[in-house]
């Protein structure tokens, strides 16, 4: 964590925490039963940890975002949103999916919420994720048009063929790129590329 705040200091990247739950062999990647004290606990524990280094180099932690099954069950359970978000410090941000039980969390407790599009996750017919404990490696130009298409109609592909809407518009947006997907720095550039044509297009004023 140490390196990893200096190399981003270094290189003016905005760090974030990625609180997930206590699966350390499943990667967090595994539903455990917690109770709302406990959701809230372990966010406190493991935002302080990561806080302690930034707070030692002088950077501020710029959002919270749910990792893994525990941002799963974020989406779906109100509760579960809630308790975890009233673990993360006041004035920070949250990352999530829109049209949810984070966003509708957030909202409630007077959180600033930015929604995600997912470059290389797969979403099913009710614009949910599938969750999947190892990643596989993407085709690049399928995520391109991927991106592309979330950016310009709020759409996305589903795992049945069919076509989600995603509850993206009057928020602040963030695209997910995974770092253990196979390839995946060609994949975050893909992503840099794609979003960086959409601005070009729509808003060539910035």
């Amino acid at each position: 964590m140490m390196e990893t705040v200096r190399s981003c200091k270094k290189h003016g990247v905005k760090i974030g925490a990625h609180p997930g739950l206590p699966d350390l062999q499943g990667f967090g990647r595994r539903e455990m039963k917690l109770t709302t004290d406990e959701l809230t606990a372990i966010t406190v524990y493991q935002v302080g940890a990561l806080k302690g280094f930034l707070d030692r180099e002088g950077v501020p932690l710029h959002h919270v975002k749910p990792h893994g099954m525990l941002y799963g069950m974020c989406c779906r359970d109100y509760e579960v949103a809630k308790a975890v978000f009233k673990g993360v410090p006041k004035g920070v941000k949250v990352f999530g999916l829109p049209g949810t039980c984070m966003e509708q969390a957030a909202s409630d407790l007077g959180i600033e919420f930015v929604a995600e599009l997912y470059a290389d996750v797969k979403y099913n017919a009710d614009a949910s994720l599938l969750i999947e404990r190892k990643k596989a490696a993407w085709d690049l130009a399928e995520v391109r048009r991927r991106v592309t298409q979330q950016m310009e109609t709020c759409t996305a592909p589903a795992i049945d063929g069919s076509t989600c809407e995603l509850a993206v518009k009057d928020h602040p947006i963030s695209i997910c790129c995974h770092s253990d997907v196979p390839g995946c720095l060609e994949l975050v550039k893909v992503t840099r590329a794609a979003v960086d044509a959409f601005n070009k297009a729509y808003y060539p004023e910035n």
